[in-house]
Order: C-alpha cells, then structure tokens, then sequence
C-alpha cells in the first residue's frame, strides 16, 4: 500500500522543538521531491518547507526560516523537519506530500500539485 505517514507531532510549549517525520511505504523516497504543508484551524493549507529528490536542496516559507530544517535519510525512506523556537502560529496539522519532481521549484513548490499525501500530524504550541 503506497502511503506517507507523519509523526512526532505534539504539544510543545512556546520557544519548544519538535522533529517531525514523514515516512513513506510502497514506494522509495529518494525518487521524489517532498514538501511539507500545515494547516491552522479557519485558514488555508500554507507550503512551510520543500526538499529535492536531485541534490536535498531545501526551500522555506519565509516565516519558519531560520527555525525549521528539512533533511531527508534515504535509507530510512523517510524525511524530518526539525522544529525549533516554536511560535503560536505554528499551531496547525501538519502534511508531508511527495512527487517526482527533481527540484522544489524555489518558492514556487507551495503552488505546485503533488502526488502522495500524508494523514497530518498536529502540533500545537501553547503555554
């Protein structure tokens, strides 16, 4: 069964990190290009962060910059993003997607269509 499966979602306080994980079956990783997307409650699906498939270059929403890392072990079939200085307006379910693009586009990849996609994992951030 081809699926992506998020985890490592949770509550965190403010300031707090989290590392979540997107791990794929039925299908290899290291073909695809994967993205992850969140979602707050009353507001749309927003892109946070996008790894490629070609060289693992990576590409932020300018609001996560310099708190978030996206890394990818191909081996665990399996991508990460590291979450640090976590904010309120984290708070959201959080999606991986995948597709066989060889890059993320710059920017570009919170616009893009996507193949597979994941459950969601919530984080919320709140003292």
């Amino acid at each position: 069964q081809v699926q992506l499966v998020e985890s490592g979602g949770g509550l965190v306080q403010p300031g707090g990190s989290l590392r979540l994980s997107c791990s794929a079956s039925g299908f290899f990783l290291d073909s695809y290009t994967v993205a992850w997307f969140r979602q707050a409650p009353g507001k749309e699906r927003e892109g946070v962060s996008c790894i490629s498939s070609r060289d693992h270059t990576t590409s932020y929403t300018n609001s996560v910059k310099g708190r978030v890392t996206m890394s990818r072990d191909n081996a665990k079939n399996t991508v990460y993003l590291q979450m640090n200085s976590l904010k309120a307006d984290d708070t959201a379910l959080y999606y991986c997607a995948a597709e066989t693009y060889a890059d993320c586009g710059g920017s570009r990849f919170t616009a893009r269509q996507w193949k597979y996609w994941g459950q969601g994992t919530q984080v919320t951030v709140s003292s």
